[in-house]
C-alpha cells in the first residue's frame, strides 16, 4: 500500500514525499567548480593539435569551456634544446573532481598520440591543470596549484588574460604576485581564437 511506503510521511490529510536516499555515487558528485587548464604543443602543427585538444575537452559532458586565452609562442622551458612551444590557457566549469579531471585530460593526451619519453621533453600535446577552484592538492599524481605556475611566463600571461584577479591558493591574487615583466618575458602573443 502506498501510504505505508517508507518515503512518505502523513501530515494530517496531506502526504509528503521525501527524497530518496542518494547513492554513494550521487553523494560524491561535487558542485560545479571553476578550473584553469594550460595547453601546449611543440611537435608538428601545434595550433591544430591545440584546436583538437579544445574540441575533445569541450566534448567531455562534465566540462564547459567558459573562456579561452590567446595563443602564445615561447622558448622551451626546463629542457631548452627543442622547438619553441605554442601555449594557451582556458577557463572551464566542471563537476569532475580534480583527480577525475586529471584522468580525463590524460585520456585526451593519449588519444591524440602523446607519449611521455622525458621530463619537459617535446610534446604533441600537453594539458595541465593549473588551478582547480581554491583547492590545494598534493598527491603523487597531482599537485594543485600547479607547482610551476608562477615561474612560467607562458602560464602567467594567458592566465592573466583570462582573469587578472584570479586567486592562487597559498600565493594570492595573480595581479598582486606577478608583474608585467614576468608575464611577458620570452613570449610572443600571437592570435586570439
Amino acid at each position: 500500500m502506498v501510504d505505508n511506503h517508507p518515503n512518505i510521511i502523513k501530515n494530517q490529510t496531506k502526504r509528503i514525499c521525501l527524497p530518496k536516499k542518494k547513492t554513494p555515487q550521487q553523494q560524491k558528485k561535487i558542485a560545479q567548480q571553476t578550473s584553469y587548464l594550460g595547453l601546449g604543443s611543440n611537435i608538428g602543427n601545434s595550433q591544430e593539435y591545440l584546436q583538437q585538444a579544445l574540441k575533445q575537452i569541450a566534448a567531455v559532458k562534465e566540462i564547459e569551456i567558459t573562456k579561452k586565452a590567446s595563443l602564445y609562442l615561447n622558448k622551451a622551458w626546463g629542457k631548452t634544446d627543442q622547438q619553441d612551444f605554442l601555449n594557451t590557457a582556458i577557463a572551464i566549469k566542471t563537476t569532475l573532481s580534480p583527480q577525475q579531471l586529471l584522468d580525463a585530460m590524460q585520456t585526451i593526451e593519449k588519444s591524440m598520440g602523446r607519449v611521455k619519453t622525458e621530463k619537459w621533453g617535446p610534446r604533441l600535446i600537453d594539458i595541465d591543470i593549473l588551478l582547480y577552484a581554491d583547492f590545494v592538492v598534493n598527491t603523487p599524481q597531482l599537485t594543485l596549484p600547479h607547482p610551476y605556475i608562477c615561474e612560467r611566463s607562458f602560464v602567467l600571461a594567458p592566465l592573466y588574460e583570462l582573469n587578472p584577479r584570479i586567486f592562487i591558493p597559498k600565493l594570492g591574487r595573480l595581479n598582486e604576485i606577478s608583474d608585467d615583466k614576468q608575464r611577458k618575458e620570452g613570449i610572443i602573443r600571437l592570435v586570439s581564437w
